[in-house]
């Protein structure tokens, strides 16, 4: 039997957390493929979208529910225990983080919103913010203007987003620099050293969306200095919708003040009738209620599978996958719209066709089974480390020259 065939025992803590998560050990380079069933239907090639979810995250799910199912609650405080402590940990093991450090959210967006509306801002503050973001890095800062906030755009540079144009804006006021770590429409990735670098020089505090980056490409938030870090699930994370974490640098944990609070939120948890607004002494003063228990299972056992991989190897193969599709499609006189140049490229690929419709050739390419995005008339590929060159292949036999 192929050990992702398994049968999924249940039967309480035991069955819950198992020595072998769904066979998660034993996969590698030579069989990752094998986990995703979506490569025996379609060349998905989709991941910055929704990512294609494998066996044994839709396993993870489906254990949990099945001990809820025949247990009830009486594994809560494993589930509790073992979502804060060695969950965590792997996320934190993944981004270079420490399990205090990180808290869950249910998207991108919830992450952004602790900080928009947890930062102590003041009559006059500014924001510096890229003209090319996607809405959830804008309009948690744009509700800012009722508190006297303005936002500073830099203007890109054909898509490109320069620490240089960032520090021109610069001034005694800023306080927070917010931008998309890889941006949604072209790929670009943004210079996170430079960045980070400036932002320390001038004390300005740095923001990252990051759902373009987590589960792509390699990240060191210690190592870069990141003060806060968002990331939804349901993209390169290839973790179920509903998922996601937040980073906030421990040094910084102070400074942001819970903009939505509960039971969860406070150290005295189990104790209901003790009302003392004390935080938790972590990130995990950001979770006002319950979490999502069966997301987060699955988003463990995504996040298990690229410690196994290793985030290295994964940017090096996605890589590998993007130089591969570029130089297929100029060679079929397509015109590659993404930055190529080293360290701004990622695994967001996008191109055109200088006659075409994009819409037309997306549907043409869907019939052919091959799936992508559109993003600003633009087509994007954005292939993750269970895809392969034959996937690429597959997407330029299907393009009219």
């Amino acid at each position: 039997m192929n050990i992702l065939d398994k049968p999924v025992s249940v039967g309480g803590p035991a069955a819950l957390f198992p020595d072998d998560r769904n066979g998660i050990e034993q996969l590698d380079w030579s069989n990752i493929g094998d986990a995703f069933p979506i490569k025996q239907r379609r060349a998905y090639l989709n991941n910055a979208s929704i990512g294609a979810l494998s066996v044994p995250v839709v396993a993870a799910v489906n254990r949990f529910m099945e001990d809820v199912r025949d247990n009830g609650r009486n594994a809560y405080p494993e589930w509790c225990r073992y979502a804060e402590e060695t969950i965590k940990a792997r996320i934190g093991r993944l981004i270079g983080a420490h399990r205090d450090e990180i808290a869950y959210v249910k998207n991108t967006t919830e992450g952004l919103v602790h900080v928009a509306n947890g930062f102590p801002w003041r009559d006059g503050d500014n924001l510096i913010l890229p003209d090319i973001e996607y809405p959830s890095n804008v309009y948690c800062w744009m509700k800012l203007a009722a508190r006297g906030v303005t936002i500073r755009w830099v203007k890109n540079r054909n898509g490109r987003i320069l620490a240089d144009d960032i520090r021109k804006l610069m001034d005694d006021r800023t306080r927070l620099v917010s931008l998309s770590a890889v941006q949604f429409s072209n790929g670009f990735r943004q210079d996170l050293e430079a960045t980070a670098n400036l932002c320390h020089e001038r004390g300005v505090y740095l923001n990252l969306d990051a759902i373009q980056w987590a589960g792509s490409l390699e990240l060191d938030v210690e190592k870069l200095g990141i003060h806060f870090l968002s990331v939804g699930g349901h993209k390169w994370m290839l973790a179920p919708i509903g998922t996601g974490y937040f980073y906030c640098r421990k040094s910084v944990l102070g400074l942001l003040d819970p903009p939505s609070v509960g039971y969860h939120s406070v150290d005295s948890t189990e104790d209901h009738m003790h009302y003392l607004l004390e935080y938790r002494a972590n990130a995990g003063r950001f979770e006002e209620a319950l979490a999502n228990f069966t997301g987060i299972w699955g988003l463990d056992a995504a996040v298990r599978i690229q410690l196994a991989l290793t985030p290295a190897r994964i940017e090096s193969h996605i890589l590998e996958l993007t130089d591969y599709a570029s130089a297929a499609l100029q060679r079929k006189g397509y015109q590659i719209v993404s930055s190529r140049a080293p360290g701004e490229a990622s695994g967001n690929l996008s191109f055109k066709h200088p006659g075409q419709d994009a819409q037309e050739l997306a549907q043409r390419l869907r019939d052919a089974g091959v799936d992508l995005a559109v993003r600003g008339g633009n087509l994007r590929i954005s292939p993750s480390y269970y895809n392969d060159s034959t996937e690429i292949d597959r997407l330029v036999e299907a393009l009219p020259s």
